[in-house]
Parts: structure tokens; sequence; C-alpha cells
């Protein structure tokens, strides 16, 4: 007879519910907020015809300039069928182009178009009210708070 013996708990099992204290609830919880944000965002870029991930690709392309496949699959956490899917989307949309890459033949890079700068301030204007409407719950100086906390947890420093 082999004797009943139940695991000892070490500590808190993830839940997903406020107040979760397991070794799970940060990541649980950045989860839930990343969703209700880009839910929100998303509504904002709908009635201009894209979606968050054709934004990523946009925000990185007025950044840094005309870049690669390989660099934009890296900055969006895309693999590289799912960038070239947005990018020909893109494309098709007018909001970018592929151009050839001096001194390789085999490369292309995605350069934004003026149509697709246009489309990005839009993206700008419609979001700020639905930005506002996302962190009305928080107090006063807590948004800010809460974007600087968020971008040392992102960006830790290097060293």
């Amino acid at each position: 007879m082999a004797a009943d013996v139940s695991p000892q708990p070490t500590a808190s099992r993830a839940t997903g519910r406020p107040g979760d204290a397991s070794p799970f609830a940060l990541g649980l919880l950045l989860r839930r907020a990343h969703w209700r944000a880009a839910g929100v965002m998303g509504e904002a870029l709908r009635p201009l015809g894209i979606e968050l991930r054709h934004f990523a690709v946009l925000i990185v392309l007025v950044d840094c300039g005309p870049t690669v496949q390989r660099d934009l699959a890296a900055a969006t956490g895309s693999d590289k069928a799912g960038i070239m899917r947005v990018v020909d989307d893109l494309e098709r949309k007018g909001l970018v182009v592929r151009k050839a890459v001096p001194g390789d033949r085999r490369v292309r890079a995605v350069e934004i178009t003026p149509q697709g700068v246009e489309l990005f301030d839009a993206a700008h204007v419609a979001a700020e009210p639905l930005a506002e409407q996302l962190v009305a719950e928080l107090g006063p100086g807590e948004p800010e708070q809460l974007t600087e906390l968020l971008n040392r947890f992102a960006y830790p420093a290097e060293g």
C-alpha cells in the first residue's frame, strides 16, 4: 500500500486574481494589464485599418528609419513569417515600401511612406482619449509613477 503523501506547498499557488501572492503573480498581472491596454489601443487603431502588430512595425520605422525585416522581427518580438505577413499588409495599404539594400541583393529594407507617417500621427491623436480612459482609475501622479516603474522593469540598468 502506498502512503498518501501530499506535497508541502512552499509558496502560494497561482490564481491570477487580485491579491495573488504566488511567484507567478507579477507576470500574470503584467499579462492582464497588457491585454487591457492592447484592447484599448486596438480600439484606436481599428478605424484606421490597422492592428497593434502593424503599429509596432510603424513605431520601429519612425524611430529607426529603414529597417531590414530580420531586425523588425527582433524589435517587435515577431518571428520571420509573422513579420513578413505584417510588412505585406502594410505594403498593400501603401504605408511602407521595401527597398533594396546597397551591397546585398537578397536583403530588403522596409521604409515608412508619407502615407504611413500620416497614419502614425493619426493613431496618436485617436489614442489620446483612450489612453486617458485607461488610467482613469489612478490617482494624481500615479500614471507617471506607473510609467516610470514599468520603464525600470522593462529596461533594467545594464551592469
